[in-house]
C-alpha cells in the first residue's frame, strides 16, 4: 500500500441489525416506537455469528497482525444490541472506539404505525417510486440520502484529520452497524449510483455483512471480498458489477469514462456530435481559404492598377 493510503481504512463494512420483533411481526410497530424495537432471540444469535464472521475476516491477513476496528452504530435499540453481541468476538485492545451516529438511523416511517394503513401506504410507494416517496409524518429514501451524505463527509474528516489517532502501522477497519435501506443508500452515495440503480437493489438480510475493501490503487470495491453471484443477488446490474471489478485495481481519483449510467440517459441522441464538429471545422476552413483568396485577388488588382498608372494617375 502506498504511503498516501496508510491512514485509509482497509475495509468499510456495513452490517444490518439482527432479526427484530418488527421483522418477525409488523404489528409490533403499532404499540412500540420504531427506535425501541428489540432483537428477537434469533436476532441475538445472528448478531453473535456476524461478530465471529467479522473477526475471521479482519484477522485473516497474516501480514497485518496489528489490525484495529472502529465502530459506528445507529442509536436504535436493535442496532445497539447487535453491536453489543458483535463485540463479544473482539478483545478490548482491538477496538479503537465506537460512536453512536444518528445520521445512520433507520428511515423514519412516521410515529406509531397502523398495520393496515402502512400496508396500503407501501403499495402507494411502489407506484410512486421507492426513492422519492415520503411516508406521511416520515421520510423518503431521498431524505435518508441527504443525512447519509452528511455522515460520509464527517467520516472523511475523521480520516483526513486523523481524529481517531490511528497508528500508521495498524490496519484500520470501519464497521457501520445500521439498517437495510440506510446501507443501500450508503452504497448508492459512495459509488454514485443513480436513482434507477437504487430502485433495483435488494435489502440485505438480518446481520448480513457487505464489505467495501481497499484495492491496490486506493479505490474501494465490493468485488474484492464478494463474488459476482453475490453482487447479482444484491441487485447490481452487469454494468455496476463491471464497475466494481474495475475499482479493484483503479487508482484513487480515476474516472471510469465508459460508465454508461453517467452519459447514456442524457447524451445518447448526440452520437453524431463528433462528425458534426468535424463538418463545422471543415466549413470554417473553407470559409477561411475563400477569404484568403479574395484578399490575394484584391491585392493583385491593386498592384496591377499601380503598374498601369506608372506614377501618372491623378
Amino acid at each position: 500500500m502506498s504511503p498516501d493510503n496508510k491512514l485509509l481504512p482497509k475495509r468499510i463494512i456495513l452490517v444490518r441489525h439482527g432479526e427484530s420483533e418488527g421483522n418477525l411481526d409488523t404489528a409490533a410497530y403499532t404499540t412500540t416506537p420504531d427506535h425501541k424495537i428489540q432483537l428477537t432471540e434469533s436476532g441475538l444469535i445472528q448478531a453473535q455469528e456476524a461478530g465471529a464472521r467479522l473477526h475471521d475476516l479482519i484477522s485473516s491477513n497474516s501480514s497485518s497482525p496489528e489490525w484495529r476496528v472502529y465502530f459506528y452504530v445507529s442509536p436504535y435499540d436493535r442496532t445497539r444490541s447487535t453491536l453489543r453481541e458483535i463485540g463479544r468476538s473482539f478483545s478490548r485492545r482491538r477496538v479503537i472506539g465506537v460512536r453512536e451516529e444518528c445520521r445512520i438511523r433507520e428511515q423514519d416511517f412516521g410515529n406509531f404505525q397502523v398495520k393496515e394503513r402502512m400496508r396500503a401506504t407501501k403499495k402507494v410507494r411502489e407506484r410512486f417510486g421507492r426513492f422519492f416517496y415520503r411516508f406521511p409524518e416520515g421520510e423518503s429514501a431521498a431524505d435518508v440520502f441527504d443525512r447519509v451524505s452528511s455522515f460520509l463527509e464527517s467520516l472523511w474528516r475523521d480520516i483526513d484529520m486523523n481524529r481517531l489517532h490511528i497508528n500508521p502501522s495498524h490496519e484500520l477497519n470501519f464497521v457501520i452497524v445500521s439498517h437495510g435501506l440506510t446501507s443501500r443508500v450508503f452504497l448508492m452515495k459512495w459509488f454514485k449510483w443513480s436513482v434507477e440503480q437504487f430502485e433495483g437493489l435488494n435489502n440485505p438480510g438480518n446481520s448480513e455483512i457487505r464489505v467495501m475493501e481497499l484495492g491496490q490503487g486506493g479505490d474501494y470495491s465490493l468485488a474484492i471480498h464478494h463474488t459476482e453471484e453475490e453482487l447479482e443477488k444484491w441487485g447490481l446490474s452487469p454494468e455496476m458489477i463491471a464497475d466494481q471489478k474495475w475499482r479493484v485495481n483503479a487508482h484513487k481519483g480515476e474516472w471510469k469514462d465508459d460508465c454508461k449510467w453517467y452519459f447514456g440517459d442524457f447524451f445518447d441522441h448526440l452520437t453524431d456530435s463528433d462528425k458534426e464538429c468535424e463538418t463545422e471545422a471543415i466549413e470554417e476552413e473553407e470559409v477561411e481559404e475563400e477569404e484568403q483568396k479574395v484578399e490575394l485577388l484584391t491585392n493583385s488588382e491593386d498592384n496591377n492598377q499601380q503598374e498601369l498608372c506608372n506614377g501618372q494617375c491623378y
